[in-house]
């Protein structure tokens, strides 16, 4: 048996829960699907210590800001309680253990097919996030490591890796902070690091550094970081002396033409400058017992932590639909695809705040689906 409603959303996480209270609102009858049993399934997964790298008041979802009484950067478990308040408040009742397998044309509408049966719409948006799809390299000599190997996924806390000699490899924010997490736990850590990188203060002048990103939004990219270069490194120092190679683009540049987000520093840096955080470079070959760098040294380590990110294909769940880059990532979020009625919210990488661009894309989207008339007897129209 078909559901049919108005609007299909895969996902309820931030972006799937914001399209749902946006396209309501619009006047559309939606049904979410989400696989897991809960609300925000990829923010309970998160490491323990994990706060929001962007400040409160730039984080709420539409129609509902975060609680005032938050601190500036919430917890990951206060995103989660804000997320179910979030759906209770506007009566979203995601249609749970529901995993999609594909969606495809049926007609002038889209059909989804899950593990429940199908459901037919005009309308569909995929929510499923930038942070549901490990990546994990391999390196020769991977299957002789005695030790664990863990995504970053699936670290909570350090108490499972006491008295160990830890690994992290790469240096993003994820892997900044389980660095700094391990540290803070007089634990020996050491972090791999392969490309040059840019880093951040989480505050500049007072302000969460998302206030100045925003102020500048408007303007060029290469722009911005030339006139940001002279007071970060003010604010950061210099950390090449530290082993790390500073890259070529600003901050901004990296987001926008590489997706690669700068670490935000909240104390990981301080940690490497005592040396409770070690320095080394990328990888060239695992051994039973531990890692041979690309510059032929050989260190021993008990396991290995992956933070290595995310990298979602999606081409798997729209086959045939010619939508996506090279990468499997929809070429347009947030805005109408060249597939009529086929929409994205919150799978792309942004400078301004992943939870403030996904509210700014579900009014957008919303606004666009009700703009057509895809109620029309023979269903949308591009």
């Amino acid at each position: 048996m078909t559901s049919t409603v108005d609007a299909i959303i895969i996902g309820a996480g931030p972006a799937g829960l914001s399209c749902a209270v946006t396209l309501r609102a619009a006047g559309l009858d939606v049904s979410v699907l989400e696989k897991s049993d809960s609300v925000g399934a990829v923010w309970r997964r998160h490491y323990d210590r994990l706060h929001l790298h962007t400040d409160r008041n730039h984080s709420g979802l539409p129609r509902m800001p975060m609680p005032p009484d938050y601190p500036l950067y919430p917890s990951r478990a206060q995103v989660v309680d804000y997320l179910e308040s979030y759906a209770t408040n506007f009566g979203i009742d995601p249609v749970f253990n529901t995993e999609v397998t594909a969606i495809r044309h049926d007609g002038a509408r889209w059909l989804a097919e899950t593990s429940r049966g199908a459901f037919s719409a005009p309308v569909v948006v995929v929510a499923t996030g930038i942070a549901d799809a490990p990546y994990r390299p391999s390196w020769p000599g991977i299957e002789t490591f005695r030790g664990p190997i863990v995504h970053s996924s699936c670290y909570r806390n350090p108490d499972a890796f006491a008295a160990n000699r830890l690994l992290v490899v790469g240096f993003g924010n994820s892997g900044g902070e389980i660095a700094l997490d391990l540290a803070e736990a007089k634990i020996d850590v050491t972090i791999a690091v392969r490309s040059p990188v840019q880093i951040i203060p989480r505050d500049l002048l007072g302000l969460p550094i998302l206030s100045w990103v925003i102020l500048y939004r408007h303007l060029p990219a290469r722009l911005v970081d030339i006139v940001n270069a002279p007071i970060l490194r003010l604010a950061v120092g210099n950390f090449e002396k530290l082993g790390l190679r500073r890259a070529a683009k600003g901050p901004r540049r990296m987001v926008e033409e590489d997706g690669h987000v700068p670490l935000i520093d909240i104390g990981t840096l301080a940690k490497i400058r005592d040396g409770s955080i070690k320095v080394r470079g990328g990888i060239d070959r695992l051994t039973a017992d531990g890692i041979v760098f690309a510059d032929g040294k050989e260190e021993n380590f008990d396991a290995i932590i992956l933070a290595t990110g995310f990298r979602p294909d999606l081409r798997r769940l729209l086959a045939g639909v010619d939508v996506f880059d090279a990468q499997g990532m929809p070429r347009v979020t947030g805005r109408p695809s060249c597939a009529p009625g086929l929409y994205f919210c919150g799978q792309i990488t942004v400078p301004t705040g992943q939870l403030r661009e996904i509210a700014i894309e579900a009014e957008r989207i919303a606004e666009h689906a009700k703009s057509h008339n895809w109620r029309c007897p023979g269903g949308f129209s591009a």
